[in-house]
């Protein structure tokens, strides 16, 4: 198993790549052999080789004969099999990670003076070029706004054990490179990777329970640990360097424009699991993440900071520090340094107690402790201030300034922790709140202005509308124990620690309204005998669905009309926050229409806001998948109507995306770097558009009509053809990713089989695993021929927007990515399991006549002879994963039908499951995507 790489590029860089992998390749290989012998081998070399020759060619009677190799595997083989395709994989994605960290360093070794595209510095340089003068750049600068936010959405199939085990194989590797390396060092290298290898083989890859909501906690948490709180502080280094590079004699302090939050924790729609104790917990969580951080930096800085008073002069204003420390710290923990010539590390000393006291309840608001983030950042302050006194630039530089700015961005609360809840809880428990307190008999019968009139009401009045000494339902004390989660972390942790409050499925103005209601009863909303409001927590509705996206702005401006709701805004620097979703938007109408429809609401819900002076961030709710807005993240950003990201920007990172990006560092660092630049690149945008936008309401038109052909031709075939959803779930594994234990929180919204109560992930994972890749592509041709119509002139008009217009490139480039990992022949053999003959003649059919239309229309907007032209690395990438994809995708229709077969006898076979839950895992590591 040696051949999967790259080969487009013949360059060395390349070379080291298929190094890589037949490296692996080979080791894998001798694991096989070791494992289950020669004959385990064979097989599978027999079954690549023949894969591989139908992908070249098709020949009817070698595609029968490769099912039937297949089909015939023994039981104890075949789990085999599945297993060494999956871990091959696995294997793979390691090496092509690590070529990306290379690439990188082979770009900034050879270039020169030459600047790497989508770089910081590429962004910085484009500033000067244009002749952005300092107090404009200072400007953009002081203006860009990114949070990325890690969810626990569950699409990451691997366990933590097994990405453990790739980042030591990665890290190893990467050591291939090193030229000085003995040959006696390369074997022993060889060695250790083998038995990682080995190691990998066996360990189990499937979960044996599902996660707790703290185990997703911890896992999130990991990437803080290993890579964000190392990685984040350079990415700002970086910018402040090429800033100073560009515009000299400026002092260039980056404000914090880009930091991480998280759902972890806080995320309780659907999931039971999460509780107002569990967010309490997780909030411990992270405090004690950030403070054992700052612990173990102080620790190593002792070894830095060994300057003596017997040869420099310290500031006075350290030396007072000490003396105020030394006053008021006891040191417990350590013994003071005894050195009294070392005043350095004697102020360590007493800043590694008031750090770990922190921790303390019983040190809380005493000196020995630190208040604040802010209070430890001036001891910092006071060291480095003290090291330039006497021109220890650069250990201050190096050592002090990256330590302030972690305690800038990861504070004593590591992350932002968002709250998350379905709209139609608060209802239900507002409805409980208002009759057991006298107010009105039954909320949820109040028309949608009755509900307006009376939270406005209740808002402004002091008085409060709960009491501890009543008796409500589990659900209804639920709700408001997280607000009063909210407030007491908010005193504990500081502000920062939550400060917004999402709704789901939000539908009118009382959806946040009751928010805001709830939050006044713990203080989080205060108005001020002054008339003034103080507002800690903001309500973001979460808009979802294609009709929620089209009442936005209506309910947006229903709400800014309410002085008492305006006035929470301005107590928020006349900032609103706001989330569009793209998982159900894409699954209520198609990728076309969900694209457009968002593009809509970002300029609509621009302009309403822009009517009452206010500011919007949006929040992006993109999935890692095709089919659930998932891109890179710089053309994530970069796809934003430029018009939109004044207000910052916020964007979910998800599952697999999580661990892809961030569980490397130069991984990390590239993504995080490629995020700064399309930031400064869409501020640039912003700031000078381009002539030739006056074509775009032209463009825009063209877009709507062929979005609302779209549209009507995807909810014919998804919620108007009568058989579909039994064909979906016959033809797909859906019911069995329900079996795989990636996530805390069920599959469904409701224990029913309504395809509204599915969830957009198990939608797209099944469809994705199935190879059809539905979501992300369907309908998309019959909406693009409704403007072509065979026409050549309405050719030309496509061929020019796609060149011109970015929304259009976008699309068009994310539909010929779905398509090249679509694969029809394969999918076939899934709807091959679906009972119903006819149903399945007629809609497999409409879904390969689609994809076929899709695929020729791609091909002439954009002038390609093949799909993926455009990304020839991607391209022959996906071309040679394929040969090995399909072995996974047959087994996986075998043994769905053996499984299924037993259960509707009301039997079942626990390994029969288990392979099936293989498959799965390796198809996910094959197409690098679950949902």
């Amino acid at each position: 198993m040696t051949e999967l790489t790259v080969t487009a590029n013949k360059s060395n860089s390349n070379n080291l790549l298929r190094r890589d992998v037949r490296f692996l390749g080979n080791i894998l290989g001798e694991v096989l052999v070791h494992q289950g012998g020669n004959e385990l081998l064979d097989i599978v070399e027999k079954i690549r080789e023949t894969s591989k020759s139908l992908r070249s060619v098709f020949l009817p009677e070698l595609y029968e004969e490769f099912k039937k190799m297949v089909e015939t595997l023994e039981p104890d083989i075949r789990h085999q099999v599945i297993r060494a395709f999956a871990i091959y994989f696995q294997l793979v994605n390691i090496a092509e990670q690590n070529h990306r960290i290379r690439r990188k360093r082979d770009y900034e070794r050879s270039a020169g003076e030459s600047v790497q595209p989508d770089s910081i510095e590429m962004a910085i340089k484009e500033l000067k070029e244009r002749n952005f003068t300092v107090e404009e750049v200072q400007d953009i600068i002081e203006s860009l706004s990114l949070e990325l936010v890690m969810t626990a959405h569950p699409t990451e199939a691997m366990r933590r054990a097994i990405l453990d085990i790739h980042k030591r194989i990665s890290e190893d590797v990467m050591l291939l490179d090193n030229p000085t390396l003995t040959f006696r060092e390369r074997e022993q290298l060889r060695e250790k990777l083998l038995n990682e290898v080995i190691t990998l083989w066996q360990t189990d890859e499937l979960r044996a329970r599902k996660p707790t909501v703290l185990d997703e906690v911890r896992n999130g948490m990991y990437y803080f640990h290993e890579t964000l709180f190392h990685v984040l502080p350079d990415v700002y280094q970086e910018l402040e360097r090429c800033l100073t590079k560009y515009y000299p004699g400026h002092l260039w302090h980056v404000p914090t424009y880009l930091k991480f939050g998280s759902w972890i924790g806080g995320d309780r729609d659907g999931n039971p699991s999460v509780t107002a104790e569990i967010t309490s917990q997780t909030l411990r969580m992270q405090r004690k993440l950030a403070i054992r951080e700052y612990q173990r930096i102080l620790v190593e800085y002792m070894q830095y900071l060994s300057f003596s008073t017997s040869i420099v002069e310290v500031s006075k204003e350290l030396q007072d520090s000490i003396e105020r420390d030394r006053a008021n710290v006891t040191v417990t923990k350590r013994d003071i340094w005894n050195n009294a010539k070392e005043p350095y590390r004697i102020k360590l000393v007493y800043m590694m107690e008031k750090i770990a006291n922190v921790l303390d309840d019983s040190k809380k608001g005493t000196a020995e402790s630190y208040a604040s983030p802010a209070e430890f950042i001036e001891d910092l302050s006071i060291i480095d201030r003290s090291l330039r006194f006497h021109f220890a630039d650069y250990v201050a530089d190096t050592y002090i300034k990256k330590l302030i700015r972690q305690v800038e961005l990861f504070g004593f609360h590591t992350a932002a922790l968002d709250i998350r809840q379905h709209s139609q809880e608060h209802e239900n428990a507002m409805k409980e709140v208002l009759e057991k307190s006298n107010i009105t008999p039954d909320y949820a019968a109040l028309s949608e202005e009755e509900k307006i009139e009376l939270l406005t009401k209740l808002l402004s009045e002091p008085r409060p509308i709960s009491s501890v000494y009543q008796d409500y339902s589990p659900s209804t004390k639920e709700c408001l124990d997280v607000f009063r989660v909210v407030k007491e972390a908010q005193q504990d942790y500081g502000k920062d620690c939550i400060t917004s409050y999402l709704i789901s499925m939000a539908e009118g103005a009382s959806d946040i309204m009751e928010v805001m209601v709830f939050a006044k009863e713990v203080g989080l909303f205060r108005q001020l005998p002054d008339g003034t409001v103080e507002c800690t927590l903001q309500a973001v509705p979460l808009f979802e669905t294609i009709e929620d996206l089209h009442a936005a702005p209506e309910i947006m401006r229903r709400l800014f009309k309410l002085p008492i709701y305006r006035q929470s805004i301005t107590a928020r620097n006349d900032l609103q926050e706001i989330m569009l979703g793209y998982s159900d938007s894409n699954k209520d109408g198609g990728a076309v229409t969900a694209n457009w429809e968002l593009r809509v609401a970002l300029k609509e819900l621009t302009a309403v806001a822009s009517e009452f002076g206010i500011k919007l961030k949006f929040f992006h709710g993109r999935g890692g998948s095709l089919g659930r807005g998932g891109m890179p993240l710089n053309r994530s950003i970069l796809a934003q109507p430029a018009s939109t990201i004044g207000g910052g920007i916020k964007i979910t990172e998800q599952g697999e995306v999580i661990s892809s990006r961030y569980s490397l560092k130069g991984i990390a660092y590239r993504s995080l770097e490629q995020a700064t630049s399309a930031l400064v690149t869409a501020a640039i945008n912003a700031r000078s558009p381009e002539e030739d936008d006056v074509n775009e309401a032209q463009w825009d038109e063209i877009v709507r009509e062929m979005s609302e052909v779209s549209r009507n031709k995807y909810q014919d075939l998804i919620f108007r053809d009568p058989d579909f959803l039994a064909f979906f779930k016959e033809s797909t594994p859906l019911p069995e990713v329900g079996e795989l234990n990636i996530g805390s929180r069920p599959s469904k919204r409701k224990n029913t089989d309504r395809f509204e109560d599915l969830r957009a992930i198990p939608w797209v994972f099944s469809w994705t695993q199935s190879r059809y890749l539905l979501p992300a592509w369907y309908a998309a041709g019959t909406g693009l021929q409704s403007f072509y119509q065979n026409k050549e002139e309405n050719l030309k008009v496509m061929q020019e927007m796609y060149e011109k217009f970015s929304f259009f490139t976008s699309l068009i480039d994310s539909l010929q990515m779905a398509i090249a990992k679509a694969d029809m022949v394969i999918a076939k053999e899934y709807a091959g399991m679906a009972r119903n003959d006819e149903a399945r003649r007629r809609i497999f059919g409409l879904i390969e006549e689609e994809f076929k239309l899709t695929s020729e229309l791609i091909l002439k907007i954009t002038g390609q002879k093949e799909i993926l032209d455009n990304v020839p690395v991607i391209q022959e990438s996906i071309r040679l994963r394929n040969p090995y994809v399909d072995p996974l995708s047959y087994l996986q229709v075998q043994l769905l039908s053996e499984l299924r077969g037993l259960r509707e006898q009301d039997e079942d076979n626990a390994e029969l499951l288990r392979e099936v839950l293989l498959t799965i895992n390796g198809i996910a590591s094959g197409l690098r995507n679950t949902g």
